[in-house]
């Protein structure tokens, strides 16, 4: 029995406390663990982005804040941010109307994807959309692969894809889906 003492206090130096050294070594690498996953979720799956402008009226307004998903494909109706890198000083936000292989059209103030008028809860009563005033576009159009037709809720002050400058956005371009808001919160942007 001394011998199976003598062994333990071999193991154990004097001064030397293990169960908070053990403690402190599990508590840094769950941290550290956590540090981890919260950069990797930022990194490539979740984004931030603030709203600037009038063009996604009523649905946002400047300064809201929107949580974004960067790993989903964007769908029609889906609010989407767009990448600066698309020619423009800074990211737009815009909903997707069509999706590659639809066929978008513009009558009588109304959308039309593949020949049906669209239902869009989100616009103000009464507004009508017409195509950008200075546009070489001509609809019907036939959306492209790997791209979509995107516009703003606000349809008479914004800047989207019935516009040369915005045009057809490419899907690499989107940097995410907004799944909500931060401020004020709130989960259903559609």
């Amino acid at each position: 029995m001394a011998q199976n003492g003598e062994n333990a206090n071999e193991l154990i130096r004097p001064g030397q406390n293990t169960r908070w050294t053990g403690f402190l070594f599990e508590l840094a690498e769950v941290l550290a663990s956590a540090i981890l996953c919260v950069a990797l979720l930022f990194a490539f799956a979740l984004r931030f982005a603030g709203v600037h402008g009038k063009s996604m009226l009523p649905t946002l307004e400047t300064g809201q804040q929107l949580a974004v998903a960067a790993l989903a494909r964007p769908r029609r109706g889906d609010i989407v941010v767009i990448s600066p890198n698309n020619g423009h000083n800074e990211s737009l936000v815009k909903r997707v109307v069509a999706v590659a292989g639809d066929e978008i059209d513009l009558v009588g103030g109304r959308v039309l994807v593949n020949g049906a008028v669209i239902d869009e809860p989100y616009l103000s009563d009464g507004v009508m959309t017409y195509p950008a005033p200075v546009s070489d576009m001509a609809y019907p159009l036939r959306m492209p692969e790997g791209h979509v037709f995107v516009m703003g809720d606000n349809r008479t002050g914004s800047s989207d894809s019935r516009s040369n400058m915005v045009g057809f956005v490419r899907v690499d371009d989107i940097l995410g889906r907004a799944i909500f808001r931060l401020r004020p919160l709130t989960f259903n942007l559609k």
